[in-house]
């Protein structure tokens, strides 16, 4: 059976869903142990909903992905509709591996609509392929039925797919899914791992036009190349002094804070580069981790210091007056902000260097997929900077 992968990417706001045109407004919410995920209202999103085909020799593919999350991440970093920079979410499926349930159409849904992205980038890691059959057709109803993807039509809401068999496999037709994406406005793009015109001879370029999203052709096995850059190890210097200025609190925070030094070290795994482009979507406003750690918390307005419960603090800070608390918040604040537009500055010098040194490959999972991205954008009035 040949190799397949389906990615969702999504990007989306956690409460409600909202126009280009709206003012930004916030959401406040007191929180004691069990810390409640809320988001910025009134903010366009962007969800990009990815499904995975681990059926198989998966691996080159599900390589390229965990590569090249980071580079995608930054590239919707630069996304603005209006004055606003759209809230991200994703969402991940795997489908096709024998190991999934068969009832169910060998379907598993890996994470619901995230903001997460240290936990996105640990699902992605987990996954191992199996062969299996392919059902094109029910893992796009599936996501479509299972995520909550508004219903504003504002918002830029998008399907990634990619497989390399035939599209038509299933009890659920594809024309019946992507019908039923095309009525939640939600677009299909579909990336067709192998020759093009044999993905259209075998209905994938079909099963993309009825949403009008964009059909694809890449080499799956393809490895991806992270270009160094006279820049990458101040990055990953200020990428340890960021780190520093993370403050954990509530029942999850101390094993978040380890997610993130694993997620750190997962993408030293792919080279020097890779970590590189990590610590740079570290420093962008699409990183939240308020659900853990305290100034993102504070920032977002999902809490204030005087509501801290002492017993959720880190050890170094019991005992603390209020005082002194917010004396130290400020300071450390003060000095994330500092690191980042280091990060920033120097992510643009990175840019500008890569651009002149590197050849783009338009074959590239990275490539196609930010391209279609922006092509649709634009028809929602998202632009980048």
């Amino acid at each position: 059976m040949k190799t397949h992968l389906k990615f969702i990417l999504g990007l989306s706001l956690l409460v409600n869903y909202h126009s280009c045109n709206a003012d930004k407004t916030y959401k406040t919410i007191a929180q004691t142990s069990t810390t409640t995920e809320t988001a910025e209202v009134n903010k366009p999103s962007i969800r990009v909903a990815i499904l995975l085909d681990t059926s198989n020799s998966m691996d080159g593919l599900i390589d390229q992905a965990k590569a090249q999350l980071w580079k995608i991440v930054n590239e919707l970093s630069f996304a603005k509709c209006k004055t606003e920079s759209p809230n991200l979410q994703i969402a991940l499926y795997e489908y096709g591996n024998s190991g999934l349930n068969k009832e169910e159409g060998y379907i598993r849904q890996v994470i619901g609509f995230s903001e997460d992205l240290d936990d996105i980038s640990k699902k992605l890691f987990s996954l191992t392929t199996n062969g299996g059959m392919e059902y094109c057709g029910h893992v796009i109803q599936t996501s479509l039925n299972q995520l909550n993807w508004g219903k504003n039509p504002d918002d830029l809401k998008m399907i990634f797919i990619a497989g390399n068999e035939s599209f038509t496999q299933g009890k659920i037709n594809y024309t019946d899914a992507t019908t039923t994406a095309n009525e939640k406005n939600v677009t299909v793009n579909t990336i067709f791992c192998g020759d093009y015109n044999e993905g259209i001879s075998s209905y994938w370029k079909a099963g993309a036009d009825i949403t009008q999203g964009d059909y694809m052709a890449i080499n799956q096995n393809r490895t991806t190349v992270h270009i160094p850059s006279p820049y990458d190890d101040a990055i990953l210097i200020l990428n340890n002094r960021l780190n520093k200025t993370y403050i954990h609190y509530g029942a999850m925070g101390q094993e978040k804070l380890a997610l993130q030094a694993e997620q750190d070290s997962k993408a030293q795994s792919y080279g020097k580069a890779n970590a590189v482009v990590r610590a740079i979507s570290k420093s962008s406003h699409l990183y939240k981790n308020s659900s853990w750690d305290l100034l993102d918390a504070l920032e977002m307005k999902e809490l204030t210091i005087d509501a801290i419960p002492e017993s959720e603090l880190p050890t170094e800070l019991k005992g603390m007056s209020k005082k002194v608390l917010k004396t130290y918040i400020a300071k450390t604040q003060q000095e994330r902000n500092a690191i980042t537009q280091e990060i920033k500055a120097l992510y643009k010098k990175r840019r500008e260097f890569i651009a002149k040194t590197q050849k783009e490959n338009p074959n590239g999972l990275e490539n196609v997929m930010i391209n279609a991205i922006k092509k649709q954008a634009k028809k929602k009035n998202y632009k980048w900077e």
